[in-house]
């Protein structure tokens, strides 16, 4: 028998760190290859992470609610073989508990190493940013002392940033100068505000700040700039009723508005590729894909999933899968892959009635689309008269370093062509 390690995995790109939500597993049990062991939340999905082996799960080393980074160790499992793997773990465990005899013996002293030695993950030192945080005065919870965002928030949800030292006082005039810069970024009244009886204290999910973090970096880095365009879709919206029942029947699936939408998008990138760019500081990169994102609302979380190649694909296709990659969300099996490579978003505000929006950009791309519900109002015809038609409201948020007024407007002229000249002519197969 040996002792095997597994640690957090990548479970996407550029995730970095991952919390444990909830084991699947205890000390002790019975687990084969690939079974799920526990549930994690990144910054980019909730995901399942599988055993790397068969055996006995023999320690739990990281517990629920902690954060670790990638590569970190979060369980031990006894498996076959593998005779040397049996004294390995003996020698860290050693090491491990003269740490903690350490860090209980003398706390002062565990800050001296860290600021020479401790290397940050980058969520941990934007989120330090974002909040003035100084970490040399932070003690971390992680391996070895280190930093994670959980330290961070238990610091941020306390109201209570950790002191400088006497010496700040005398530190140079030039470092000085950033200390108004850091003081103005901590959202310190929010920090006081107390609950009252009757009120309701509901902890912030994983989830819920992954969302917040990614919403608040989208609105520092991307100067957003706003602009809307109305479009007749009363032939659009004739075509679809006319066919749906029979889509139906012979589908499995409802053919929505939405589907129309994202085509004609997809089909406007691809004529005005501009749009489907991200911003990457020192140049700008251009995609070729056009992988559509689509934002899908549970009641306490917004997920991205990703229809990928959507130019190449039917109106029937973007359906099935808009149908498809929704269910995944709302029965919570969506996976991380699935939520990687947008490019440009597209958001069905409509669906609740909205009928006029500002989104915030899903960083790193360049711009996001709301589509608005669709609503009968009266109009002015070429012709003088006045007729009653179905109209509705594209609003696009752009992010104004990659994209200028004039591209974002002749795109969105493209998509309500398209969308206007949809009609009993247009086959969604």
């Amino acid at each position: 028998m040996g002792i095997e390690k597994m640690t957090m995995p990548q479970l996407g790109e550029s995730v970095t760190e991952g919390t444990i939500e909830k084991w699947l597993v205890q000390p002790g049990d019975t687990v084969n290859k690939y079974d799920p062991i526990a549930e994690v939340n990144t910054d980019k999905v909730n995901a399942e992470v599988p055993s790397s082996f068969t055996g006995v799960i023999k320690e739990l080393i990281a517990s629920e609610g902690d954060t670790l980074e990638v590569g970190e160790v979060i369980c031990s499992i006894e498996v076959e073989g593998g005779g040397p793997a049996e004294e390995t773990p003996s020698e860290p465990e050693e090491k491990s508990s003269e740490t903690a005899d350490q860090k209980q013996a003398a706390p002062a002293q565990k800050s001296e190493p860290k600021k020479s030695n401790v290397r940050y993950s980058p969520a941990v030192m934007k989120m330090s940013q974002e909040h003035g945080i100084d970490l040399s005065l932070v003690e971390g919870s992680g391996k070895e002392g280190r930093i994670t965002r959980k330290d961070l928030q238990k610091i941020i949800d306390s109201g209570e940033m950790p002191k400088a030292k006497e010496e700040v006082r005398e530190t140079p005039a030039e470092e000085v100068k950033t200390a108004p810069a850091a003081k103005a970024s901590a959202p310190a009244p929010a920090q006081n505000i107390q609950s009252a009886p009757g009120d309701i204290e509901i902890p912030v999910t994983g989830v819920r700040k992954a969302i917040a973090s990614n919403m608040l970096k989208s609105k520092h880095e991307a100067p957003h700039a706003w602009t809307m365009m109305e479009v007749d879709v009363t032939n659009l919206v004739q075509y679809r009723d006319s066919i749906k029942g029979d889509f139906k029947q012979k589908e499995g699936f409802n053919i929505t508005y939405f589907a129309f939408f994202v085509k004609a998008v997809a089909q406007a990138l691809k004529e005005f590729p501009q749009m489907n760019s991200m911003w990457a500081g020192d140049k700008i990169i251009q995609k070729k894909d056009i992988n559509i994102s689509i934002a899908v609302a549970t009641d306490d979380a917004l997920f991205v999933p990703v229809i990928k190649h959507a130019d190449e694909k039917t109106i029937k296709g973007i359906g099935r899968e808009i149908n498809e990659l929704a269910g995944k969300v709302r029965a919570g099996k969506l996976k991380s892959e699935e939520m990687q490579g947008g490019t440009f978003t597209v958001n069905n505000t409509g669906s609740f009635g909205s009928v006029q929006s500002m989104g915030i950009i899903n960083h790193p791309q360049a711009a996001i689309l709301q589509v608005e519900s669709i609503v009968k109002r009266p109009v002015v015809m070429n012709n003088g008269m006045i007729a009653v038609r179905d109209m509705v409201n594209l609003c696009l948020s752009l992010d104004h370093r990659v994209l200028d007024g004039l591209v974002c407007g002749r795109f969105l002229q493209r998509v309500k062509e398209i969308l206007e000249n949809t009609s009993e002519n247009t086959s969604v197969y």
